[in-house]
């Protein structure tokens, strides 16, 4: 048993042997020529193409914020200034000093406080914005080339990438008519 099985392993590893040998020196009778190019058609499809654009405008956007409330020292300053006047009726001598440096004081503080109190004002103002889009359309592409050439006095039809010159490289192989 294990005999046959050599056997038919070893014929199955000549006979593809063999059928290699024939194939390479097949491959090997081959050669390169040139044909002449008869007549070129392109072949063409309709394609839908896409083309980003962008689309801007102006918005008006409504902000909140402290106009000029955090950048200025006004309601400080006439805070004091109300708060030394009113402070300076009260007292004499001294006294009056007393009470119209504790009235700019207080004033000043008051003052600072209600520029905190303030509630955000509302103002508008243009922003830019952009979008981008697309647009489609159909349009006809070129995709290949038919191309009709002769060689040895023979027709022969073949589909191409790219368009061809007026004569194309061949591949010739010669082989064992039996």
């Amino acid at each position: 048993m294990k005999r046959i099985v050599l056997i038919l392993l070893s014929a199955v590893f000549t006979l593809s042997a063999s059928f290699a040998a024939l194939a390479g020196r097949q491959h090997e009778q081959a050669y390169y020529d040139y044909a002449e190019v008869i007549k070129v058609k392109p072949i063409t499809e309709i394609v839908r193409v896409e083309s980003p654009y962008q689309e801007c405008w102006t918005e008006t956007r409504t902000r909140y914020g402290h106009n000029l409330g955090h950048r200025t020292y006004t309601p400080e300053i006439f805070g004091a200034i109300v708060g030394a006047a009113v402070g300076n009726r009260f007292g004499n001598g001294r006294g009056r000093d007393l009470a119209t440096a504790a009235g700019a004081v207080l004033g000043g503080s008051i003052g600072h406080d209600m520029k905190h109190r303030n509630p955000a004002r509302a103002y508008r103002e243009p922003v830019e914005r952009c979008e981008t889009r697309h647009e489609y359309h159909d349009e006809e592409q070129v995709v290949g080339y038919r191309v009709k050439y002769s060689y040895n006095g023979k027709i022969y039809h073949t589909r191409m990438r790219q368009q061809p010159s007026d004569r194309v490289r061949v591949r010739v192989r010669v082989e064992l008519a039996e």
